[in-house]
């Protein structure tokens, strides 16, 4: 597929109503692989794992022994220490993204009308800190044990508060939570506010910082987490003998602008977002079903107005559980037939693991920059094949592609499904 310029509008599915098209002009991450996309690309076209043993907290007494942390983070370059001493590490992991997506967009928030600058981060509450405010409160009682802070520092909009304090912007701010379909979630919704005329830049994306004991053993006993005790082997999404997901953390921001917006100021564009879809399985709090999991890459296709025939990489939501990994290729199934089987599919998560909250949006930045580098990053870890899995997952090694479309995947626990597709826009 030849991908022509961007117009400025495009006509919506009644045919009648012109709306903006939204494009990507920056991008940030802090995440497992590195502390920007530049690192994290290295990594990835090297097919490096992330995965390492637990350190955040004493894991002697789990059965799961790996995860995929943030190393060699320093809030202090972000921020100054007061301002550290005010935030979560969610917080600091947005707000580090978030500086490094502004300043690869040239955004000047100083030529910008602040009330056309908005911010939709998705996070989820650090369970180790609120344990630790529960047990402050405990010992010393409600006036000298609580924490001033303690909404403005825990609350699922605080990322998206303080990111948008920090740059001054003052449209549309707050968090959607999916849980795993979170980054991306917030990617699509902020497109629909660019599209429905509210603003003309959005930052957008996820932060997660929950790697704590207290969710850790909660969705260890799901049966959701890899008890592999070889990091390197421990997220293998879908081979066969994959058995469960790897925790992570990290975070993923982009900028968002209507096309001809960045045109105007004359931004670099990094993608387009050209559609989004949404979906919920209303079936069960943890097993996924492919049909609405189908339904949302559907519409998502739809509104962006895309042949299945025209995708070209599908970024899959491939967590390495054996009921999602299925589910998920019996979905891609359903929507593109025979041409499931020629389209190629890779997962991030087998290097970095899991974000939960984040996990979407730092995979989109892995899309894009897929799309951009021209070549497919591989699904590590691939060695035995699934005769439940058997589409084509870019085995191990990257492999040179012109990727012009792509649809990103993220399906979240407990049924809430998001899907981007994403276009490569000539220069």
């Amino acid at each position: 597929m030849n991908t022509a310029e961007v117009s400025t509008n495009s006509v919506n599915s009644w045919g009648t109503i012109n709306i903006p098209r939204v494009v990507v002009t920056g991008m940030g991450t802090i995440n497992p692989l590195g502390l920007s996309a530049e690192e994290f690309w290295d990594g990835l076209v090297a097919g490096k794992s992330a995965i390492g043993p637990i350190t955040h907290f004493d894991a002697s007494n789990f059965r799961v022994k790996v995860d995929a942390e943030v190393h060699g983070f320093d809030a202090a370059k972000y921020m100054d220490l007061k301002a550290i001493d005010r935030t979560s590490r969610t917080i600091q992991f947005a707000i580090a993204a978030a500086k490094e997506a502004i300043q690869s967009a040239g955004l000047d928030m100083a030529q910008e009308n602040s009330d056309r600058v908005g911010v939709s981060i998705s996070t989820m509450t650090e369970q180790g800190y609120v344990v630790w405010g529960w047990e402050q409160y405990q010992k010393t009682g409600p006036r000298r044990g609580a924490d001033p802070l303690f909404i403005t520092k825990s609350t699922a909009s605080a990322a998206s508060m303080k990111v948008g304090m920090m740059l001054g912007a003052r449209g549309p701010n707050g968090s959607v939570n999916s849980l795993c379909a979170s980054g991306a979630d917030a990617i699509g919704t902020a497109t629909n506010f660019i599209r429905l005329g509210y603003v003309d830049v959005m930052i957008a994306g996820g932060s997660d910082a929950s790697l704590e004991p207290v969710g850790v053993a909660g969705i260890d006993i799901l049966g959701a987490l890899s008890h592999e005790p070889d990091p390197s082997k421990a997220c293998r999404p879908f081979d066969l003998n994959r058995n469960g997901f790897v925790y992570g953390e990290g975070a993923g921001l982009v900028v968002l602008e209507s096309y001809e917006h960045a045109k105007k100021r004359g931004a670099p564009i990094l993608a387009e977002i050209a559609g989004a879809g949404w979906s919920f399985d209303a079936h069960d709090a943890t097993a996924p079903a492919p049909e609405a999991e189908a339904y949302a890459m559907r519409t998502a296709l739809q509104n962006a107005r895309v042949k299945i025939e025209e995708v070209d990489y599908i970024n899959a939501h491939g967590t390495s559980t054996k009921l999602n990994d299925a589910c998920e290729t019996q979905a891609i199934k359903l929507v593109f037939g025979e041409h499931a089987y020629k389209i190629p599919i890779s997962s991030t998560k087998s290097m970095i693991g899991h974000g939960i909250t984040a996990g979407g949006a730092v995979e989109t930045i892995a899309a894009i920059l897929v799309m951009n580098k021209g070549i497919i990053h591989p699904t590590i870890n691939y060695e035995t094949p699934d005769p439940a899995c058997d589409l084509d997952y870019v085995p191990n090694v990257a492999r040179p592609a012109q990727v012009n479309v792509c649809l990103k995947n993220s399906f979240g626990l407990g049924g809430e499904n998001c899907c981007l597709v994403l276009k490569r826009v000539n220069k």
